[in-house]
């Protein structure tokens, strides 16, 4: 890891893929109801930034892996933040979904 590693973007669709191979683990989408309902990747969970006390609803044990998303990046690296200090210790911000390659679910 060099000390400019911050600056290159998340790539959002390589988070998938490691997501889609890890066993229990959790595709969450940070956006709003109605951002998630306009399209969003399949499998994914959602829960609002604002709402993220409610992730222990669909993981409960604080070593399951959490890939997070939001739209451009900025709410999933706010909830990354968040969601390590509510003691969950495998948590990836990857990104947001305008660089997603993938099909859409509707």
């Amino acid at each position: 890891m060099g000390i400019f590693d911050w600056l290159r973007p998340t790539d959002i669709n390589k988070g998938v893929e490691a997501c889609r191979a890890e066993p229990g683990a959790v595709l969450l989408d940070v956006r709003t109801p109605q951002e998630y309902c306009e399209g969003r990747i399949p499998g994914s969970r959602n829960i609002p930034l604002q709402s993220l006390g409610q992730v222990e609803a669909i993981a409960r044990d604080k070593g399951t892996p959490l890939f997070v998303y939001c739209y451009s990046g900025a709410r999933s690296r706010c909830a990354v933040g968040m969601l390590r200090q509510m003691g969950y210790t495998r948590v990836e911000d990857i990104g947001g979904i305008t660089g997603y390659r993938g099909q859409l679910e509707r």
